[in-house]
């Protein structure tokens, strides 16, 4: 099995809500982390990690100085939780600049994280090919970057692209429901308004997400898009009544206060079946 295990790895978006927990399960896979942030970022970081503060989306950034990594992750993205930012689209060539620069500098290791939202409407479990229709500029932005990349990269370079799912835990440092939940409990609020809840979805907690992601920096014979995710739906009001209990919340789900938005299909997961596989490696 050919991997990078124990190289230098570079995580850029590292002080985002997802980045932390990709640099600690990095680190305990026994990798030299270089977590990138924004310049004043304080977010909380593992101790093992390296700083490195840069604009790395600006066109001044040149990334040669990554040029020993065995790999580099790339979660940076500007409004992940604002579907319809402008931002998506225009930041997009940075990010193809920022990757096939990586590549140039010859990192033989590129994993660069996905959503769901780049499929658009669907039913059923997403596989890698599964035709992609994104209904908005984030997941028209991600799926763009994604088809591109195969074409502008040399075959020295070995591509994951992580699509992910919906991602939960450490909520107060997201945008979810979840940290909606817990804030409304802070204001002593006993009723929440929710939609119907119905919608079956592909839940995973960040810290699994985190090491799924690392795992798969190690998997440099892994390419292309592959889900990250547990592969196992679950409908948004039971996983929303399970975070209630969980953490003790006197709150009470309005059902039905909110519309299904049109464009959540009523059942989408991820065919997890590659990265279980990848995971297992790690045993």
């Amino acid at each position: 099995m050919s991997n990078t295990s124990d190289g230098r790895v570079i995580v850029t978006g590292a002080g985002g809500y997802l980045g932390p927990h990709v640099v600690t399960a990095l680190a305990d896979l026994g990798h030299d982390v270089v977590a990138v942030m924004r310049p004043g970022s304080a977010a909380p970081l593992d101790d093992r990690a390296t700083v490195e503060e840069s604009d790395i989306l600006s066109a001044d950034f040149s990334p040669t100085h990554w040029a020993d990594a065995s790999a580099v992750v790339h979660l940076a993205w500007k409004d992940g939780f604002q579907h319809n930012s402008p931002a998506h689209m225009e930041q997009l060539s940075a990010h193809y600049r920022l990757l096939t620069g990586i590549a140039a500098a010859g990192v033989p290791r590129i994993v660069a994280l996905g959503t769901m939202h780049e499929v658009g409407y669907w039913e059923g479990a997403i596989t890698a090919a599964t035709p992609t229709n994104p209904r908005s500029q984030y997941g028209i932005a991600k799926d763009a970057l994604r088809r591109a990349l195969p074409f502008a990269l040399p075959e020295s370079t070995s591509l994951a692209w992580a699509r992910a799912y919906y991602i939960y835990g450490d909520d107060r440092r997201s945008n979810s429901i979840f940290r909606k939940l817990l804030e409304a409990a802070d204001e002593r609020r006993t009723e929440f308004p929710f939609t119907t809840g119905k919608n079956l979805y592909d839940f995973i907690r960040v810290e699994d997400l985190g090491r799924q992601l690392a795992a798969l920096t190690d998997a440099i014979d892994i390419e292309g898009t592959v889900n990250c995710s547990t592969g196992e739906p679950k409908s948004l009001a039971a996983q929303v009544e399970d975070f209630i209990a969980e953490h003790g919340l006197d709150i009470t789900l309005e059902y039905g206060a909110f519309p299904d938005r049109p464009y959540d299909s009523p059942g989408v997961w991820g065919d997890a079946a590659t990265i279980h596989e990848v995971m297992q490696r790690h045993g």
